[in-house]
């Protein structure tokens, strides 16, 4: 059996969660030249941040089935600063595409020493903005901008900044490290820790 590589990378924005793209839009393809790695989830075209690939398939599986509840912190740049009925609200869970979300950790939080986007967010002389820190144990599509905007707070920027046990320090955009065999143990343990089995939710 093939050791298990895992890289963490700093997915920039406006970069693909593949290796090819018949548009010819930037991909892994231009960063990465690892083979036979493949990413455990996604981050979308316009988000940016902590992505995991690794050759092992059952734990690219167990870090994006939502069963393990494997945690992923996310820092979003939204419109108007929150009250506390719309960060209880992100917390107890909100209604999206597919459902109650489940609940998530929500807090105000210090802007985050980030280098600056290539193409930066629009910029509304009387709509202030704020940092906010989600952490989420389910990853559904676009979920974060989703459950901002539910309770009236548009994402304008998106951050993953950890997945687990795994963050961005160290990294610059588009740069990635292979995580050592000790960090790869630590990881695996990680998950087998948070996971609880199936879980039925109401909606």
């Amino acid at each position: 059996m093939a050791e298990t590589v895992v890289l963490r990378f700093w997915k920039p924005y406006q970069v693909l969660t593949k290796f090819t793209d018949d548009e010819g839009r930037a991909t892994l393809a231009d960063y990465i030249d690892i083979p036979d790695v493949y990413a455990a989830g996604r981050l979308d075209y316009d988000s940016e941040g902590l992505l995991l690939l690794t050759n092992d398939g059952l734990l690219n599986a167990q870090l994006t089935q939502p069963q393990y509840e494997h945690p992923r912190t996310y820092w979003a740049q939204i419109e108007r600063i929150p009250d506390e009925t719309a960060l209880q609200a992100l917390r107890e869970g909100v209604e999206i595409k597919g459902g109650l979300t489940r609940p998530a950790q929500a807090r105000l939080m210090d802007e985050p020493d980030l280098p600056a986007r290539p193409i930066p967010i629009r910029y509304r002389k009387n709509v202030p903005t704020c940092w906010l820190e989600l952490i989420l144990t389910e990853g559904r599509n676009r979920q974060v901008r989703r459950m901002t905007a539910a309770v009236g707070h548009p994402t304008l920027r998106l951050v993953r900044a950890a997945i687990g046990n795994i963050s961005l320090d160290g990294l610059q955009p588009g740069q990635f490290d292979v995580l050592s065999p000790q960090q790869v143990t630590v990881l695996k343990r990680s998950i087998k820790s948070s996971h609880k089995g199936p879980t039925r939710r109401k909606h």
